[in-house]
């Protein structure tokens, strides 16, 4: 064998022992994640089933509205202000972004 052969093949050994390594490292390193990850998916999941079972979410809203009636109004009352600010936000950031220099340079490029 070839001398450049026998170094070839001790970098690719040293190369695999050390990308092992790093994935050793990873795995320790991502093992707190595991609580948070674990949520999120029993969250996702939870959505899919209210989204395949919607009778369940209609039948909590009518039982709130027949049990607190004045708190789903309140609730109602808070969304609908919720959605009319962020329609003047959004309305003030539209106008305040068209009137920017280059603004319609930059409204070119995305399209």
């Amino acid at each position: 064998m070839s001398p450049s052969f026998v170094d070839l093949a001790l970098q690719k050994q040293r190369l695999q022992l050390q990308s092992a390594a790093q994935r050793e490292a990873l795995v320790v390193a991502a093992a707190g994640l595991v609580p948070a990850l674990s949520l999120l998916d029993t969250v996702r999941e939870g959505t899919r089933w209210l989204a395949r079972h919607p009778e369940w979410v209609a039948g909590g809203i009518v039982a709130l509205v027949v049990a607190r009636p004045r708190v789903v109004l309140r609730w109602l009352q808070r969304g609908f202000f919720a959605w009319q600010m962020w329609r003047k936000v959004e309305g003030w950031r539209r106008e305040r972004a068209s009137s920017m220099p280059f603004a319609a340079l930059a409204r070119f490029r995305k399209s």
